[in-house]
């Protein structure tokens, strides 16, 4: 089991079985980004809206580079049977992988096991997982933790969000201030001196000397 994944740790590798048949996580990734996402048990209420929306938003991910991949304490079988079920509730058509961990290795090697409720566990006794969140680059390396509780769906905009950010920040000196949107003004980052900041962002503003404004640039 493992509890010490942190933003920057290299992101676990599996081979497991998915909707789409077997996978190894890290080839799966390749040279992109991916979004990997857990529920708690198939055929749940909100995890079928979570999913719908995904793969309704999946050219929006493609856009960005992004793979997404699912995670369910469930077989293969039961998750196809699920995806008919998410295509026919949301209009959905659901495509990407949903990784098959009915004994739970791939959700102890994430942490995504759920210890806030110890009455949520299957029929066997094992303990289901919450839904996580996690972004990771191309280099393999966790760029995002969330956890939701169960009573929460997820914000698949928020997510889109994050990822915009991150990669901006990646290719340019600047970091994004709060509820930011891309094609919004970023806080050029400290690093940064002034004289560089002019030939940078010609038309920076200052509104304090630690918090500096500035047009987005094209990436």
């Amino acid at each position: 089991m493992s509890t010490s994944l942190r933003l920057g740790s290299k992101a676990p590798d599996f081979t497991a079985d998915s909707s789409n048949g077997p996978i190894t996580f890290h080839d799966y990734i390749g040279d992109s980004w991916v979004v990997f996402f857990s529920h708690p048990d198939d055929f749940t209420p909100v995890c079928t809206t979570e999913l719908g929306e995904f793969s309704k938003l999946e050219p929006e991910f493609a856009k960005r580079g992004t793979k997404l991949i699912g995670l369910s304490a469930n077989d293969t079988v039961s998750h196809k049977a699920w995806i008919r079920d998410i295509d026919e509730v949301t209009g959905s058509k659901l495509t990407f992988p949903i990784i098959a961990d009915p004994e739970r290795s791939v959700a102890l090697a994430y942490d995504m096991i759920d210890h806030q409720d110890a009455s949520n566990v299957d029929q066997r006794g094992l303990a289901l997982t919450i839904r996580s969140v996690y972004i990771i680059d191309p280099k393999k390396r966790i760029r995002l933790i969330m956890a939701y509780p169960a009573s929460t769906g997820r914000n698949s905009a928020e997510i889109l969000r994050i990822i915009d950010s991150i990669q901006l920040a990646d290719k340019q000196p600047v970091t994004t201030p709060v509820n930011w949107q891309k094609g919004d003004d970023v806080i050029i980052a400290p690093s940064v001196s002034n004289a560089e900041a002019a030939k940078l962002f010609p038309s920076y503003r200052t509104v304090k000397p630690y918090l500096r404004f500035a047009p987005m640039r094209n990436q």
